[in-house]
């Protein structure tokens, strides 16, 4: 279906009604060509609007009202894309799975900003090769260059505004989305180019090299889930705590390295910068799951310290019982403690613990997969089918994580694995937070029930 069509299909679909049609819903619909789910759900922020099933076309729709104008994101797993919503939009998208972001386009009311936002994502993407080569230039030339790319997009939503009626919202969305993207390569700029050029300490910046900062908002609630904006001020708090800290503590790149004392500075600069409550909780959660799991194996006082300074600083976090569960269950998988006792379902659907599965074999490894991520499937069945070879006194485990029934069973017939040692997850989610599953090569080295490396990675770790 050509874009023109795909408008006719819009004006049809909302125009029959459009008499009824109040001006502050919002119509949001489209088609998924090779859909990997059976719905599609709309989020403001981290949390769900409405959900939509496919029908039997691949077609979904929301019809909406009483929510504010501004960006959202909808998710088809295991893909997320921006949408900005606007009262009175009808809109429509349509996209094919195998090339998700590159063959998605908007149609209908409020298509311009969206389309724009599409290709100002997808030419960020594209630069990224040659934004790599700009950082072995001097600071003047990168921040010259960079100020060149930056001017082209900004210029290009200028032609956007003046031909569009586009609300100031809209434009400062927009806005954001270039200068906050251009900014964080400047933020990365003096580690990356260091490390590009071999250099043996920091360049020595220009006095002006940081000017962007004094027009920074940390106040702006509708710049919160936006992905430039968000990646911006990670970036800014890493890089404003290492100068801090290698200047002020004493102890030079030691201290740095020293991953506690290095997030406590993360955690106190977060909390003096930030003002907008939702952006604060992000970026806290963001350190805590990375020290958390990037430290995984550190002291338990050390651990145990960071959580209290979490506590202290951020005592009414949204996360707050997300980031304790994770502290927990870190704790539950540290060495020579016992597996947990998760369920899951074998080929023949009966359900069994991972301690009973442990239990049948003097060493077990559990790897993890999923059927919407094929290549990676491919990829791990061959090494499992090596190192079962080559590592014969262990018992190689497959979990499945999330795939239907039928179509998991269909896999494994064609795998080449043996289905005796195939499960599948009873509880998704349940399972991927008691084992921590955070990486897809991820797996968990067991001897009699007993855990020996909870954090090991299937193709670096035998």
């Amino acid at each position: 279906m050509d874009r023109q069509l795909l408008y006719l299909v819009l004006l049809f679909i909302v125009g029959c009604g459009e008499g009824e049609k109040k001006e502050s819903n919002i119509f949001f619909a489209g088609e998924i060509v090779n859909p990997t789910d059976s719905k599609v759900f709309l989020y403001k922020g981290d949390a769900v609007i409405d959900s939509a099933a496919l029908d039997e076309q691949n077609r979904f729709a929301f019809s909406i009202d009483s929510i504010e104008d501004g960006l959202y994101h909808f998710n088809h797993y295991p893909e997320l894309q921006y949408v900005y919503l606007e009262r009175g939009d009808s809109l429509m998208m349509r996209l094919n799975t195998i090339d998700f972001d590159e063959s998605l386009i908007f149609s209908g009311k409020g298509e311009e900003i969206n389309n724009f936002l599409l290709e100002l994502f997808l030419s960020h993407e594209d630069e990224a090769d040659l934004i790599r080569e700009l950082y072995r230039l001097e600071p003047t030339d990168f921040t010259d260059k960079i100020d060149s790319l930056q001017e082209i997009k900004l210029d290009e939503l200028a032609k956007l505004v003046n031909e569009n009626k586009i609300s100031e919202k809209k434009e400062k969305v927009a806005k954001a989305s270039i200068v906050y993207n251009y900014n964080t390569f400047k933020e990365k700029y003096p580690f990356k180019h260091k490390w590009l050029t071999g250099a043996q300490k920091i360049v020595s910046l220009p006095t002006d090299f940081y000017s962007y900062r004094k027009n920074l908002t940390f106040n702006d609630k509708d710049l919160t889930y936006l992905r430039p904006y968000y990646n911006f001020m990670n970036t800014l708090v890493g890089n404003m705590s290492f100068m801090s800290c290698y200047g002020d503590c004493g102890e030079g790149n030691e201290a740095v390295r020293n991953r506690l004392h290095f997030n406590k500075h993360k955690l106190k600069l977060i909390d003096s910068l930030m003002q907008e409550k939702e952006l604060k909780d992000n970026l806290f959660r963001f350190v805590a799951f990375d020290y958390l799991l990037k430290a995984h194996q550190d002291s338990e006082k050390n651990n145990e310290e960071f959580i209290e300074e979490f506590h202290r600083l951020s005592n009414n976090n949204r996360h707050m019982d997300e980031i304790d569960a994770l502290y927990e269950s870190i704790k539950n998988m540290q060495p020579n403690k016992r597996i947990p006792d998760v369920l899951v379902s074998d080929v023949d659907g009966n359900q069994v613990s991972l301690k009973q599965i442990a239990s049948k074999n003097n060493k077990t490894v559990f790897y993890f997969w999923s059927g919407t991520n094929r290549s990676h499937f491919d990829n791990l069945r061959k090494r499992v089918a090596y190192l079962s070879h080559s590592k014969p006194n262990y018992s190689f485990v497959g979990i499945n994580l999330k795939t239907t029934e039928p179509v998991w069973k269909t896999m494994l017939e064609t795998s080449g694995l043996d289905k005796s040692l195939q499960y599948r997850a009873v509880d998704v989610d349940n399972l991927s937070k008691s084992l921590i599953i955070d990486k897809l090569n991820k797996c968990i080295i067991t001897e009699d029930e007993i855990i020996v490396d909870a954090f090991a990675n299937v193709y670096e770790s035998f």
